[in-house]
């Protein structure tokens, strides 16, 4: 945040008939010999508390001087004309009158010009203006025509500027006087000397952009109009007489007018104040950086430097540069260093060697080696950089040491140690990463197998289900099968009882004789058909005793029989 611009800078301030309406609302800190800091205000009451209270000669009163207003520049030119005449000098609007014939032509919105004598006339309406010998053309030569709407307008004397929105016309008058025009314009006739137009900016888009070295912030954009000069006949020099500002939001610009600062907030601002100088420009936004410390010597002489962490905040930019800083880097780099250098100078090489970062994840208890120098971070460092940063208007948020490295014969020697102690941890780490790896092979091969036993098992116990179910379903099948010939048994039994009842009825129904007998002697032939002819049939119903007497007879025989056959 180093200023772009030398203390010989000329600055200045919007001067479009608002003298230092640009500045800031916001009020800032100066600081004074005598008294110390005390506070200015910006915008209107600067230019009362003298801050920017230069000469405004945007607003002075200057002779055959008439501003633009809403009736456009023809009003202006007429009035111009009228002052002039009052004041007994030759007229700037001609009084010839177009016709439509012949001669010059001005078209519409164009205003045609003529040299008289060395005067400007200028004609306004449009038409035809004839020449010589039909009109009085003695000591008047045409110069041709200029749009009416043109932004500068420079002929014999008359200047007539004529500035839109974000525009801005940059003006040396007779008497060298610089003023700046805005979002106006004004007609003039200069006497003696010349209104001069340097410059005229587009205020949205300046050429030249400002960024932090540092971070890379853009802090504005400038441009700088400048002036030639020539002093004693030697040759021409430019010279700054006006500066613009254009300043984003969550910036801002420090002002400097001998021993008083003001604070510039975000906008466009130009500032032509030759005793006001620009101190820099500021980012209000957050900022981080890393910064590399010089080296700082432990308590037993072993030199280290540090790369640390920084994020912060520019919150009262007055602050910083009544304490002599350019940019917030340099006053924390001072501070850092300084506190560093205590707390390292108390710690012995030893308690730093293993820390390498600051953070949450480094809460260490008291029994490590390197607690000594966290605690001492945690405790001293960040505290006391906070406290020290609000003196120079800045707030620290974040402070972390993210590298150390260690110097000397002594670090040398302890760096191979801790090299040799490093290979060592890592083959180990690689030892135990192979044992972690074949333990998870054996792991993994053992479910393996356990998954396929399982599966057998799965497999085993889903075709004894199997067999059990085509077992349980034979069963079913046999009982029902059985049930059913059984139930076809009994059906065909009652069949059959019910057809012989039947028969039986039918039969008992006859009562006819020799039906009776015809069907008996039926029965008895279908016996004799089925048994033979030479059955003999035993009555068993009637006649019991000579049934039984004949059958003990029979069997008698049939016992002699038997025992002459032995």
């Amino acid at each position: 945040m180093t200023s772009t611009y030398g203390d010989a800078s000329t600055v200045v301030g919007d001067s479009s008939y608002r003298p230092m309406d640009e500045l800031s609302a916001t009020k800032g800190k100066g600081m004074d010999k005598a008294t110390g800091p005390r506070r200015f205000a910006s915008g209107q009451n600067a230019v009362a508390n003298g801050f920017v209270a230069a000469i405004d000669h945007t607003v002075e009163e200057r002779p055959f001087f008439v501003n633009i207003g809403k009736d456009g520049i023809i009003a202006a030119l007429e009035k111009l004309d009228k002052q002039l005449l009052e004041a007994g000098r030759n007229r700037v609007l001609s009084k010839k009158s177009p016709t439509d014939w012949t001669g010059r032509e001005v078209m519409p919105g164009r205003l045609g010009l003529i040299n008289h004598g060395g005067s400007p006339k200028i004609l306004t309406k449009p038409g035809r203006y004839p020449g010589f010998p039909l009109r009085n053309w003695w000591a008047r030569s045409w110069k041709g025509t200029t749009g009416l709407s043109d932004t500068v307008i420079e002929f014999q004397g008359l200047t007539v500027v004529q500035v839109s929105q974000n525009q801005a016309a940059v003006i040396s008058d007779p008497q060298n006087h610089i003023f700046v025009v805005k979002n106006a314009g004004f007609v003039a006739f200069a006497v003696e000397g010349t209104y001069d137009v340097l410059s005229i900016v587009d205020q949205t888009h300046l050429p030249t952009t400002v960024k932090d070295k540092l971070t890379g912030v853009v802090l504005g954009s400038t441009h700088e109009v400048k002036m030639k000069s020539k002093v004693s006949g030697r040759d021409e020099k430019e010279y700054v007489v006006a500066t613009f500002l254009n300043i984003p939001a969550s910036n801002c610009a420090i002002l400097q007018k001998g021993d008083d600062l003001e604070l510039l907030g975000a906008g466009q601002s130009v500032i032509i104040n030759p005793s006001v100088t620009l101190r820099g420009l500021y980012t209000l936004g957050e900022n981080q950086l890393e910064m590399p410390t010089k080296d700082i010597f432990t308590r037993d002489q072993v030199p280290v430097s540090l790369t640390i962490y920084l994020k912060w905040q520019l919150t009262e930019p007055l602050k910083l540069t009544t304490h002599g800083y350019n940019t917030p880097y340099d006053a924390l780099r001072d501070k850092t260093q300084s506190i560093l250098t205590q707390i390292v100078a108390h710690l012995d090489y030893s308690s730093m060697v293993k820390q390498r970062s600051l953070g949450p994840d480094n809460m260490e208890d008291g029994s490590d080696p390197s607690s000594a120098f966290l605690d001492a971070l945690r405790t001293r460092a960040m505290d006391e950089m906070h406290e020290a940063a609000l003196e120079y208007g800045i707030v620290l948020k974040d402070l972390a040491v993210i590298d150390r490295q260690f110097k000397g014969e002594i670090a040398a020697t302890m760096d191979k140690l801790t090299t040799r102690a490093l290979q060592a941890q890592v083959e180990a780490a690689n030892v135990d990463r192979e044992n972690s790896n074949k333990v998870k092979q054996e792991e993994g091969a053992l479910s393996v197998t356990r998954i396929k036993a399982q599966a057998g098992n799965a497999q085993a116990d889903a075709e004894a289900y199997r067999v059990i179910a085509a077992a349980k379903a034979q069963a079913q099948r046999t009982r029902i099968e059985a049930e059913a010939q059984a139930e076809a048994t009994r059906l065909a039994a009652q069949a059959d009882a019910e057809a012989i009842r039947i028969k039986a009825d039918a039969d008992a129904k006859v009562v006819d004789q020799f039906a009776r007998e015809m069907e008996l002697r039926r029965i008895e032939v279908s016996r004799v058909q089925a048994f033979g002819a030479r059955t003999i049939f035993v009555p068993s119903d009637t006649g019991a005793q000579m049934g039984n007497a004949m059958a003990l007879g029979m069997a008698a025989s049939m016992g002699a029989d038997a025992r002459r056959a032995l």
